[in-house]
């Protein structure tokens, strides 16, 4: 299976560098580029990439705007991995409440890249779960606290929860379990049907949120 990337960011030479990278691989291959998040929607329509390597910050509208417009707009939205200079970003953490996947930084080395955009498009597991941790901890809000109260999750469920937390995927938490990787599948879809959230990394953002998870 082939990954399509669109590449945005309103610096040439940081899309020029992350397009050489992503070329290189088999697997992966550049859809197309946009120097700004207000062209994003038009050519996700157009392009159908699985995953939008966004910038979080840009002159027009930034990467959260674009993030909440592509998952408000399009159907069967692609992957969303923000990219950024500073992994303490509160706009970082702004874009990962509002549905992007993960997040992905500047200086990040090639295989780093790859590893990342591959992840996300595969989705069983959690980017950076330290840094996810950390973010929640000092931007964190408790609004999250009744969705977690109504989302009424099972015991089982919470163990998976708390597991995904941690970072752990699909596979490593059936080991863990004892238990075969369709179960937790099927758990975790349940989790996120329960907690309203897109995917993994706004399940344990509400985790977090709501102090069912301790981001400390």
């Amino acid at each position: 299976m082939t990954v399509s990337v669109l590449l945005v960011d309103d610096e040439p030479l940081v899309r020029a560098g992350l397009r050489a990278v992503l070329e290189a691989q088999a697997d992966i291959e550049v859809a197309g580029e946009a120097a700004d998040g207000a062209a994003v929607v038009p050519l996700v329509r157009k392009l159908r990439p699985d995953v939008v390597a966004m910038d979080v910050r840009m002159p027009l509208q930034d990467g959260i705007e674009a993030t909440r417009a592509v998952l408000r707009l399009v159907d069967a939205p692609p992957k969303i991995l923000v990219v950024t200079t500073f992994e303490n970003d509160e706009y970082v953490y702004q874009a990962l409440r509002a549905g992007a996947d993960g997040f992905l930084l500047k200086r990040s080395r090639p295989a780093e890249i790859v590893h990342a955009v591959r992840l996300v498009a595969e989705g069983d597991s959690l980017l950076f779960p330290t840094a996810v941790r950390e973010l929640a901890k000092e931007y964190g809000s408790p609004a999250a606290r009744a969705v977690m109260h109504r989302a009424a999750l099972t015991e089982r469920e919470g163990e998976v929860l708390r597991l995904m937390a941690r970072g752990l995927s699909n596979g490593e938490i059936a080991a863990r379990l004892v238990v075969g990787a369709e179960t937790v599948k099927s758990h975790v879809s349940s989790v996120l049907g329960k907690l309203g959230a897109r995917d993994r990394t706004q399940a344990v953002i509400a985790a977090y949120e709501s102090g069912f998870v301790s981001p400390g």
